[in-house]
This record gives C-alpha cells, sequence and structure tokens, in this order.
C-alpha cells in the first residue's frame, strides 16, 4: 500500500468506522482485521523512528528487555 493512500485513510475515516455496526459479521471482521494491522504497522514504524532518534535510549531498552528474558521462568 502507498504512503499517499494510508495518508489519506487515516484523514478519511471509512464508513465502518464512522457509521454503526453496518454490514455483515465477516465484513466487520476483515475491517477490524485491517484497521488492527494498520496500526501495527503504523505502531512499529513509530517504534523504528525513535529508535533512530534515540539510540541511548533504544539501547537501554533492548538491555532491560534482555534482562527481563534472561530472568523470565518457563
Amino acid at each position: 500500500m502507498s504512503r499517499l493512500r494510508e495518508q489519506e485513510e487515516r484523514n478519511d475515516p471509512s464508513p465502518h468506522e464512522t457509521s454503526g455496526p453496518a454490514g455483515t459479521g465477516a465484513e466487520t471482521e476483515a475491517e477490524r482485521r485491517r484497521r488492527r494491522a494498520r496500526f501495527l504497522r503504523e505502531l512499529a514504524e513509530a517504534r523504528e523512528l525513535r529508535d533512530r532518534v534515540q539510540p541511548r535510549r533504544a539501547k537501554a531498552a533492548r538491555l532491560r528487555h534482555a534482562m527481563r528474558m534472561r530472568t523470565f521462568r518457563w
């Protein structure tokens, strides 16, 4: 999906987002999955940007995560 189209989708919400529960259950589920996937993509992009502009904080976060994973008991 192109950046321009993603920008348009953010600025112009789909009819499913503005109206009530319209359509079939499968259509609503598919739209929910699309919105969730878009949200997760944007979240990952925001994390990457934050890691680029704040390398020290990103390194500290990586080290904290590694420590949590080492001390976690299965």
